[in-house]
């Protein structure tokens, strides 16, 4: 445990509170930015005593039940309750969820991506967002239930394909949901969701229970795919997954050079939309 790194850190985090954002009144007589000492202490659940210490790095270790009240009183981010677990040390509770909302930003970005399909992916799998030639190459995530826009359901449970939408690395890409599931059942222990998923993918996939058994390591990313269109053809396209680190989400954005195949399909499908096929998801 460093003391005083966590007093500084819980000083700063605290200091950058405005005390109308926690429903507290920021009135004339406030001297310093922030909350007070002991508005964080009540906030926390904790004592004003106990609070000061931690700050002047005098206190014992805290609980994770003190952290998890700290962390809520101060508005941390989950990457900033991690640290502070880290810096009292204390393991994280594991009573996180994995988060479903996307920031407006990368929504935006989504919409304004020129010739680029693009979607928003949940650490289970869940397609978030979609562009409109996301739509067109994929499926039309906006008329399927949401626990149908779950692509490893897609890629172990489909009874129709066994390589969704058509893809050629079909294979490497259930390696791919196998091992990022088990990263997400040990980030989030307490999250039903995932361990659910996890459970109904063991009983409906022999296949994923044969790779889950058999704990491999991280495979090469496919940097490049091929998508089999109904309308279409083939339609091969750069793929390029990028974290989005403070919700645990990926943006994956499929691309093609100017002037290759790729790109003349992507082209098309932006004019079809989605108004001309039946998904190949389906």
């Amino acid at each position: 445990m460093d003391k005083q790194e966590l007093g500084a850190f819980l000083r700063s985090r605290r200091e950058r509170i405005r005390p109308e954002d926690v429903g507290l009144p920021s009135g004339p007589r406030r001297r310093t930015p922030g909350l007070r000492r002991e508005e964080a202490a009540v906030l926390a659940h904790i004592s004003t005593e106990y609070y000061v210490r931690l700050e002047q790095g005098r206190a014992p270790r805290p609980s994770a039940e003190v952290l998890a009240g700290i962390a809520g009183a101060l508005r941390l981010t989950d990457a900033e309750a991690d640290h502070l677990h880290v810096l009292a040390g204390t393991a994280p509770s594991g009573t996180r969820l994995h988060r479903r909302d996307v920031r407006p930003s990368i929504l935006a970005l989504l919409e304004r991506l020129p010739r680029t399909a693009g979607i928003v992916l949940s650490t289970a799998f869940e397609v978030l967002a979609w562009n409109p030639l996301a739509a067109a190459l994929m499926e039309d995530f906006a008329r399927v239930e949401p626990a149908e826009r779950n692509l490893a359901r897609r890629a172990f449970l489909d009874p129709a394909s066994a390589a969704p939408y058509g893809i050629s690395d079909a294979t490497e890409f259930q390696h791919h949901v196998v091992m990022e599931l088990r990263t997400a059942v040990a980030r989030y222990p307490a999250d039903a969701a995932i361990g659910e998923l996890v459970d109904e993918l063991h009983r409906g996939s022999s296949e994923f229970a044969r790779l889950w058994a058999r704990h491999d390591v991280q495979p090469a990313p496919v940097l490049t795919k091929t998508f089999r269109h109904p309308v279409v053809g083939e339609v091969t396209v750069d793929c390029d997954a990028l974290a989005l680190t403070d919700r645990d989400q990926h943006l994956v954005l499929y691309t093609a050079p100017p002037g290759s195949p790729g790109a003349d399909a992507l082209a098309l499908l932006d004019v079809l939309g989605t108004e001309h096929f039946t998904p190949t998801g389906h």
